[in-house]
């Protein structure tokens, strides 16, 4: 653990220190992947781009989801951190046991953009500014669509690849919350980052 109560600029001041490239990796958690395989393949590809030597791969510490590219990321040799807000200390199960450093910001919410706001909260807050490169794989929408689309905004690097939310897990989601079932499984819109 780096730190339990973070501010965005004391997260961005661990990663500086850590002098490597910030390659993070966005997409489905609890929801997961229709296709995990597809999904891994598509994060070894990107991986295969970096060196191990000089890049830091960081994701939001889940052990699922997009998640599973942090046992491949080690099973590679890069180094892992995770940036989450400290809501995720109610769940630590959640927590991937292949992350080296974990950052827990003070929030009030697990990402994305401030209620009724076009402002990122301070977990997604730190997770841009500590990015070199965004990788989104699926989500379109939600924390990550949120993430990318500031990242893009601030000039950084971003790909994303479409994907396939889990079909059974999007529905038992939904219907848990009373709505109806996704009319599409690929985000909110899996076309937003084509040029």
């Amino acid at each position: 653990m780096v730190g339990w109560n973070m501010t965005p600029q004391e997260v961005v001041d661990f990663f500086k220190d850590m002098g490597k490239t910030v390659l993070t990796f966005c997409g489905y958690s609890g929801i997961r992947y229709e296709d995990e395989q597809a999904m891994l393949q598509i994060a070894r590809k990107v991986l295969a781009e970096y060196s191990p030597e000089t890049t830091l791969i960081n994701i939001g510490v889940t052990s699922v989801g997009i998640g599973a590219v942090y046992p491949l990321a080690k099973s590679m040799r890069f180094t892992t951190a995770g940036i989450v807000t400290h809501l995720a200390l109610l769940k630590p199960d959640g927590i991937s046991e292949s992350v080296d450093h974990i950052c827990f910001v003070t929030d009030t919410q697990w990402g994305g953009k401030l209620h009724g706001s076009d402002e990122l909260s301070p977990t997604s807050k730190a997770m841009v500014a500590c990015s070199d490169v965004l990788v989104g794989i699926g989500s379109g929408g939600g924390i990550g669509g949120d993430e990318l689309r500031a990242g893009k905004a601030l000039g950084k690097p971003v790909q994303f690849f479409p994907a396939e939310m889990n079909h059974e897990v999007a529905i038992r989601y939904a219907k848990s919350r009373g709505l109806p079932p996704p009319e599409s499984f690929w985000g909110s819109d899996p076309h937003m980052f084509d040029e």
